[in-house]
């Protein structure tokens, strides 16, 4: 991700990436909050789980058209960014020319995606100090008139 930084409330913060309750609170990676919730964390919850929706609905056209993405990629590092670019481009290129995507292409997408094992989160044990601080600065935004756009 770029070295980019911004600031809410008083907290620094990278880019994060959004995650649903299954993987780990981390710096870069905002999740839900889980249990019983209060109004401004089932507030979070809610704004979050609406821009995952869109992400989602994208990454599932974008997988459907490109299902090399379905699975692992075994090239270098600095080559992953490259085709995900690439692809990004020419997904782009046919949404904008009204290329036809079919239905089907996403159900069978999806069928392939669930053979293939995620990563396991459990081996990623670091503190979340600073997630959790970056999550509350989050909520926090989310209570005011600029986090409702």
């Amino acid at each position: 991700f770029p070295d980019q930084k911004i600031t809410v409330g008083d907290v620094e913060m990278p880019i994060v990436i959004l995650g649903d309750p299954a993987y780990p609170l981390m710096p870069w990676l905002m999740k839900p909050y889980t249990g019983s919730l209060d109004s401004s964390q089932d507030l979070f919850n809610y704004r979050l789980s609406k821009c995952r929706m869109v992400v989602e609905c994208a990454f599932g056209r974008f997988k459907a058209r490109w299902r090399s993405l379905l699975t692992r990629l075994d090239l270098s590092e600095n080559n992953i960014p490259i085709i995900i670019t690439a692809c990004c481009a020419l997904h782009n290129i046919c949404e904008s020319k009204g290329e036809t995507f079919m239905a089907g292409w996403e159900v069978e997408a999806n069928r392939l995606a669930a053979d293939y094992a995620q990563p396991d989160t459990r081996a990623i044990r670091r503190s979340q100090r600073d997630a959790l601080r970056i999550r509350e600065a989050l909520k926090a935004s989310f209570q005011t008139e600029q986090g409702n756009q």
